[in-house]
């Protein structure tokens, strides 16, 4: 699906401390979020000026992971990063050491009164290949005006730190009748508590560029926890269900047709898996599939029982 840029929680909002990296402080920013079989994904920016904001980044996440772990970002003019290269000196360097990397600042004094920008590398520290990724790009490249570096960072690869850190609210599942239900009746489904229908999340590089990913509710899609002889399953169930309404037509939620009483527990569990589906804002080529969550949710179900009398 193409259309606005939509994002597993993240949450970068560490300032921007030094383009030059290096020698001086360096930008961190941290984003986390829980995959969906329950593993710690994220994204750790490593010398990076980008910032994530928006509502969409405290949530469950879908393990969404950014497809390039390394990158260039812009610094700084030639007289600007030698300005930072000649006084970023650190309180731990002794001062030979220092003596040593100021004698090594010739490739910056030569780029002094020409035009261009210089670039440094930035990195997702939670990628287990960002390292060999880094090791494979020069600490610094000066690039002339309106030029992007090989490496150089991308408006898809912005998004895709965006969708990396975009979430949506953990399924809370809402069912009529709530404490049990019964052979041949309709067990209507919903969410509850879902809050705002649409999420989104910026990655803004300040001053360059900026991607916003939105998610929107879209349908659920619903499992009986049994097969389909014990179960009927009606799926017309666009922006996440709609609650139970006396008279109203059923059309979202399960109807079973056996008690659950020979099941495991004594119950069926059902599953139900939220899409949202993600778009991307601005003129581009590119899209996201939806984000999509579950949670699983009990229902008895047994038998109503009659009682016939004879005649007197």
């Amino acid at each position: 699906m193409i259309g606005k840029v939509v994002v597993a929680g993240l949450l970068l909002l560490a300032p921007f401390a030094d383009p030059g990296g290096g020698t001086g402080g360096k930008p961190e920013a941290k984003g986390f979020q829980e995959g969906k079989n329950g593993e710690t994904v994220g994204v750790i920016l490593k010398d990076s000026r980008i910032i994530v904001s928006g509502n969409g980044t405290s949530g469950k996440s879908d393990g969404y992971r950014v497809r390039r772990p390394c990158w260039y970002e812009p610094g700084g003019n030639a007289k600007d990063m030698l300005k930072k290269q000649e006084e970023s000196k650190p309180e731990w360097m002794p001062a030979t050491e220092w003596n040593r990397h100021l004698e090594s600042l010739k490739e910056f004094k030569d780029k002094v009164g020409k035009e261009g920008t210089w670039w440094t590398r930035a990195y997702n520290e939670a990628d287990p290949n960002a390292l060999s990724c880094l090791a494979a790009l020069e600490p610094y490249v000066f690039v002339p005006p309106n030029t992007t570096p090989p490496a150089g960072i991308t408006i898809q690869e912005l998004a895709d730190i965006a969708r990396a850190a975009l979430t949506v609210p953990e399924p809370k599942i809402e069912v009529n009748p709530d404490a049990r239900s019964y052979v041949n009746l309709d067990t209507w489904v919903w969410l509850g508590d879902v809050g705002s229908k649409t999420r989104s999340v910026t990655a803004t590089l300040p001053g360059v560029m900026s991607a916003t990913v939105t998610a929107t509710l879209g349908r659920l899609e619903i499992k009986s926890g049994t097969t389909d002889d014990r179960a009927t399953v009606k799926q017309d169930c666009a922006d996440g269900g709609k609650p139970y309404s006396k008279g109203a037509a059923f059309s979202c939620g399960v109807t079973y047709r056996r008690a659950s009483a020979d099941q495991s527990r004594g119950v069926y569990t059902m599953t139900v898996t939220a899409v949202w589906p993600v778009t991307v804002e601005g003129n581009v080529n590119f899209g996201y599939a939806p984000v999509q969550v579950s949670a699983d949710r009990d229902v008895a179900v047994g038998e109503v029982q009659s009682v016939v009398k004879g005649d007197d």
